[in-house]
């Protein structure tokens, strides 16, 4: 579909990440102006195994990336639950996820999917080392300055640099200081689990048979003292792992100065690594043998935090959420808010923000509740976690399963100002809001395509 840029916008993404290479994306498909502004000198291949599914696939479809991402990638049938001992715990199939929503989950290496998606930005709408060190709005304008010395004026600013992102700390003691912050919001994240994640080189599939599979061989691992572990089969003979220490409440990370330092090499890893070693991996051989097999600089540590923040935009300032599959959704709405935009008036903008907050907040929250759960059932090892654990693996009806999966499975926004993808599947799907300028654009459409019908003599 041909597109303009009918309100005139011009859009400032800061962070080049998964969020904001997407939305980078679907502004190019509207022919939005906007480019992005990134802190890092240069693209880190870093991040480990990654899976995306129904809930965004038809997004990939629509920008006419669905097949590349299948050649990227194995479809997960199963996902096994081993203990230390590599006793089956329990064995997740998912062979009918295709049946029921018409895309079978894809695994992949993070890497490559950021490869992908960040080859279709045009290079010229990407701007490296710029971090941002103020955002001022004028009347009619934003104006970001970054550390350079750099500045640039747009209409408004997107912070897609995390949950530490110089944007959001910029807008949250603006908002401070105006007494307007919630007290929610002032809160230090409190994090969860503490994540080394590596990707090794081409592995010899005669050691490792799993590698010749069509499907991705995906194993998690409940260890012990609050270590878990995981090793996923992904396309080139390669294997992703990650290292995982919950952090108790009393003990859970603060630290300041691991502040934006989300996927970053740290500079003391051998320590984490090493609980690991003696570890046996359910892929076959020991933890060791795969760590081992990974290049240094494929190896980083991030910190994974829960928290729902309430303030999610202000002025001519929006953000929108850290992570995989819930920031690209949000990305996919704020898109759409901002294709119905009249103009640039700070108005307008505030309605389309409030409108993308609307949407995606309680779909977000049940996103977050679900991924505090599915990390209680996965990683658990307190008793509370071994019994809901039984419960829901052994007694839980497979219909109410099933119930809860289409449920969740049914949540997939699409853009709104290109052609939506189809339900191939047998699950129902939430209905689309429809946008009021691609209703018009249809509307005129089929206007012209009945002028240029011939009369009838």
């Amino acid at each position: 579909m041909e597109s303009s840029n009918a309100n005139g916008l011009t859009v400032i993404i800061v962070g080049a990440g998964l969020a904001g290479v997407m939305l980078a994306l679907l502004l190019e498909k509207q022919g939005v102006n906007y480019f992005i502004l990134e802190r890092a000198q240069a693209v880190k291949p870093l991040g480990s195994v990654m899976s995306i599914n129904s809930n965004i696939l038809p997004v990939f479809e629509q920008l006419g990336l669905f097949e590349d991402v299948k050649k990227i990638s194995k479809p997960c049938r199963s996902i096994g639950l081993h203990d230390l001992q590599m006793n089956k715990i329990v064995d997740i199939n998912m062979a009918d996820y295709e049946q029921m929503t018409g895309y079978q989950p894809a695994v992949f290496a993070r890497p490559r999917l950021y490869e992908l998606m960040v080859s279709r930005v045009p290079a010229h709408k990407i701007f490296r080392g710029k971090k941002v060190v103020s955002i001022e709005e004028t009347v009619d304008h934003v104006v970001v300055k970054c550390s350079d010395d750099s500045q640039y004026q747009g209409d408004i600013v997107v912070g897609a640099d995390g949950a530490y992102s110089g944007v959001r700390q910029s807008l949250f003691k603006k908002l401070e200081g105006e007494g307007q912050l919630p007290k929610s919001d002032t809160q230090d994240l409190t994090y969860g689990w503490v994540c080394t994640v590596g990707l090794t080189k081409a592995m010899d599939p005669e050691k490792y048979p799993f590698l010749k599979d069509d499907v991705s061989r995906f194993s998690q691992v409940i260890g012990k003292d609050l270590l878990n572990y995981t090793a996923v089969t992904v396309t080139d003979n390669q294997m992703c792992w990650s290292l995982v220490v919950q952090q108790e409440k009393e003990n859970a990370v603060k630290d300041p100065n691991l502040r934006n330092a989300e996927w970053a090499a740290p500079e003391a890893l051998e320590t984490s690594l090493k609980e690991f070693y003696a570890f046996p991996c359910p892929l076959g051989g020991m933890m060791k043998d795969l760590i081992d097999a990974t290049p240094k600089e494929s190896i980083s540590k991030v910190f994974l935090e829960e928290k729902m923040f309430e303030t999610w935009h202000h002025g001519r300032v929006v953000l929108i959420g850290d992570g995989a599959i819930n920031a690209m959704q949000d990305a996919v709405i704020l898109s759409n808010c901002l294709y119905d935009l009249r103009s640039t008036k700070l108005s307008e903008i505030t309605a389309a923000f409030k409108d993308y907050r609307e949407q995606r907040y309680p779909h977000a929250q049940s996103q977050f509740d679900n991924s505090r759960l599915v990390g209680r059932l996965t990683c658990g090892q307190g008793f509370s976690d071994k019994i809901l654990r039984y419960f829901v693996f052994n007694i839980l009806p497979a219909s109410i399963q099933r119930q809860q999966f289409l449920k969740a499975a049914s949540y997939r926004p699409q853009a709104c100002f290109l052609p939506l993808a189809e339900n191939r599947g047998q699950g129902p799907v939430m209905p689309q809001k429809p946008s009021w300028r691609r209703e018009l654009e249809l509307h005129q459409e089929r206007q012209h395509s009945n002028e240029q019908q011939p009369v009838a003599a």
